[in-house]
C-alpha cells in the first residue's frame, strides 16, 4: 500500500509574531508548505503571555490566515513555547547489571534511562524534554542503544528540558480556547535546529541562534547530539528600546530607523555621516547620527551573543566546526553576522532550506523558522514511531508534574 502524505501545523506564539505554519510531509519525506499565516502578536512579552484576551486575538486571526492560505482546516498544532524560565541540562543514569546477566536487555536499558531522567527540578517546574544524548557501556560510548552486547554497567546520557508548569499550560489553554488540540510542545531552539542542522552539522558540531523580538533561544549540538539550550529574555524588542531611550524617538520611528539604516558592525565605514527616515513626502522624518545609532546596536546585540557564550558548557566553542547559524527576525540586520563572528570565532552561516516546496517563496524567511522547524520535528516523530521498539531513543518529549 502507497504511504499517504500527512499534514502537521507549527505554531509559534512569539513577542512580536504569532506565526502558524501548515506543512505536508509526503510519501518520499519531502515536506511542501502549504499555507503560512502571521499576525503580529499584543499580550506576550518575552516570549510569555501577559494578557491573555489580546494573545488569542492574535492566535485566532492567525489561524483564519493559515487556513485561508492553506485551504486546510486546522484541527491541532505542534506548539513552541519559549521563556527564561526553560532550562535545559545534561544528566547521565547508571545501571548495573544484576549477577548472572552478563547481556544487556530493553529492561536494563531503560533502567539506565529512567534514572537519567529523574533529574531534581522546582516544585512549579514540568519536564518538557527528555531527549537522548547518547548510552555508555562498560566505559564505551554507543550512539545506539546496547541491547544484545555484554556489558556490565548501562550508562544512558539525557538532555532534559524542563520548566514553570503554569506558563506552559497558558500557552496550552490559550491554543484550546481556538479550539485547537496540541499534539505536543516543543522547546523553540530545538524546534529551530530541526530546520536549521542537517545531520553532518551535528555531527561537526553547531552552535543555532534563534534572535527574536522578545527573546534569543540557543540550542548547541556535538557529536551528532544536543549539548545544550536556552533562552535568554532579550531581543530585537531590546535594541528598538534602547534606540528610542537614547535618541528620544518614539518606539515606531525607533523601529524603523533600526531596520532601515542600522549596523551591528564595528566597521567604522558604516558608521560615518547621518541616519535618516523620510516622510511620505521624501522629506527627513528623523536624522541620528549613524556613529550612535549602530554603537547603540552593537551593544545590546553584543551582549546578548556574550550571554549565549557564557551558556554553552566550558571549552565547547572550541568544538563547534559546522559553525554558528543565525535565524530569527533580528537575525537580520546588517552587519551582524560580523559582531558574531567577532564574539564566537567561528563560521557563521544562516541555516538554507533546500528539502522544502511551496507556492509561498516567503517560507525562506528566518523569521518563520521555528514554525517550519516543528514541521520537521514532527516529521521525525512520526519516522521514530515507525521503527521497531527498542533500537533508537525516542526524541519524544514528556510532560508530566514534577511531584509525580
Amino acid at each position: 500500500m502507497a504511504r499517504r502524505t500527512k499534514i502537521h501545523v507549527g505554531l509559534e506564539i512569539g513577542s512580536s509574531k504569532t506565526c502558524m505554519v501548515v506543512g505536508e510531509v509526503k510519501a518520499d519525506s519531502a515536506v511542501k508548505i502549504l499555507g503560512i499565516g502571521v499576525t503580529k502578536t499584543a499580550g506576550v512579552r518575552k516570549g510569555e503571555i501577559y494578557d491573555f484576551s489580546q494573545a488569542r486575538a492574535c492566535l485566532k486571526d492567525a489561524l483564519a490566515k493559515a487556513e485561508d492560505a492553506s485551504d486546510v482546516e486546522i484541527g491541532s498544532v505542534y506548539l513552541a513555547v519559549t521563556g527564561a524560565h526553560i532550562q535545559g541540562i545534561n544528566h547521565r543514569g547508571t545501571y548495573r547489571l544484576p549477577d548472572g546477566e552478563p547481556t544487556v536487555t530493553p529492561e536494563h536499558v531503560e533502567e539506565a534511562r529512567s534514572i537519567a531522567r529523574e533529574v531534581h527540578i522546582p516544585q512549579d517546574h514540568v519536564y518538557l524534554h527528555p531527549i537522548i544524548r547518547n548510552y555508555w557501556l562498560d566505559g564505551l560510548e554507543h550512539s545506539m542503544s546496547p541491547v544484545g552486547l555484554f556489558g556490565k554497567t548501562v550508562e544512558a546520557d539525557f538532555h532534559v528540558v524542563h520548566g514553570i508548569g503554569t506558563r506552559i499550560q497558558n500557552s496550552i489553554k490559550l491554543v484550546r480556547e481556538m479550539p485547537l488540540e496540541v499534539d505536543d510542545i516543543v522547546f523553540s531552539p530545538i524546534a529551530t535546529a530541526q530546520m536549521a542542522l542537517d545531520r553532518e552539522q551535528r555531527e561537526r558540531g553547531a552552535l543555532v541562534i534563534d534572535i527574536g523580538g522578545g527573546t534569543t533561544d540557543y540550542a548547541l549540538y556535538l557529536n551528532g547530539a544536543i549539548a545544550a539550550s536556552g533562552c535568554i529574555p532579550v531581543g530585537g524588542d531590546h535594541i528598538t528600546n534602547d534606540i528610542h531611550l537614547v535618541t528620544g524617538l518614539p518606539f515606531s520611528s525607533a523601529d524603523r530607523l533600526k531596520i532601515t539604516e542600522g549596523d551591528a558592525s564595528a566597521d567604522p565605514v558604516r558608521s560615518v555621516g547621518i541616519a535618516k527616515l523620510t516622510d511620505d513626502r521624501g522629506f527627513a522624518e528623523v536624522e541620528v547620527s549613524r556613529s550612535i545609532l549602530n554603537e547603540v546596536i552593537r551593544q545590546r546585540l553584543e551582549e546578548t551573543l556574550k550571554l549565549v557564550r557564557q551558556r554553552l558548557p566550558v571549552g565547547s566553542v572550541g568544538e563547534i566546526g559546522a559553525g554558528v547559524f543565525l535565524t530569527g527576525g533580528t537575525s537580520l540586520m546588517r552587519g551582524f553576522s560580523e559582531l558574531a563572528f567577532d564574539v564566537f570565532g567561528r563560521d557563521i552561516y544562516r541555516p538554507e532550506l533546500p528539502e522544502l516546496s511551496g507556492t509561498q517563496a516567503s517560507f525562506r524567511d528566518p523569521h518563520y523558522a521555528t514554525a517550519i522547524g516543528l514541521i520537521r520535528y514532527a516529521q521525525i516523530l512520526d519516522a521514530e514511531r515507525a521503527k521497531p521498539p527498542g533500537i533508537f531513543g525516542k526524541i519524544g518529549r514528556m510532560f508530566w508534574s514534577s511531584g509525580q
